[in-house]
């Protein structure tokens, strides 16, 4: 191909074109992510709006065998324990930690639909079990944080704020295209950006 014959750089008005598709492209995923981020916000910041009774504490007792007791012991001790008893109870939750003291091992879950508290006894072999289900509302507020989400749901967050920012960029840039001297739009930009400071400065430190 002759440089003739080759393909034209895009103009301006292409390059502004094919920002406003990618950003309406963005802005369709992003409006789900913007929704539920901005109304679990909302509820995390006033969670006395939505008062509802607190959930009820699930205690059992489980009794392990000479088997499962050896199996609870060393830098372990937590993680089958929490596996072992999980076979027999329905537990909330995904092993945090745990922690041993002579012949006791205490061990704490947390997830999304809720907590597991254990306390075994390693010369009896029993287990107390604490199960405390989170409601809808918590469930919610959780998914907003992440914190106890799950790998997965962590990674969607993480896309979630990728698409939001390439999306505000995008934004950012059809906002100089606007038919305003480039000087204006800078010192909007710069405005905004020390309005939310003076905020953050007033309010928060």
């Amino acid at each position: 191909m002759s440089e003739n014959e080759r393909k034209p750089a895009m103009s301006r008005g292409e390059f502004y074109r094919q920002c406003r598709i990618w950003h309406g492209y963005l802005s369709a995923f992003a409006f789900l992510a913007l929704l539920f981020f901005s109304l679990t916000g909302i509820s995390l910041n006033h969670p006395g709006w939505l008062k509802r009774p607190p959930q009820a504490v699930v205690e059992t007792t489980v009794r392990l065998t000479p088997a499962e007791l050896a199996q609870v012991s060393g830098d372990g001790a937590g993680a089958a324990l929490a596996r072992i008893v999980g076979q027999r109870v329905k537990l909330r939750g995904e092993y945090k930690d745990a922690e041993v003291a002579g012949p006791s091992v205490f061990v704490r879950m947390q997830g999304v639909g809720g907590n597991s508290d254990l306390q075994a006894d390693l010369t009896s072999g029993e287990v107390r079990v604490a199960v405390e289900p989170a409601d809808t509302l918590e469930v919610l507020d959780a998914l907003h944080r992440g914190e106890t989400a799950g790998a997965a749901w962590r990674l969607l967050i993480d896309i979630a704020g990728v698409v939001l920012i390439a999306m505000s960029l995008i934004g950012y840039v059809l906002f100089l295209s606007l038919r305003m001297r480039l000087a204006t739009a800078l010192v909007l930009t710069v405005l905004s950006a020390a309005g939310a400071i003076g905020v953050f400065l007033m309010l928060v430190t």
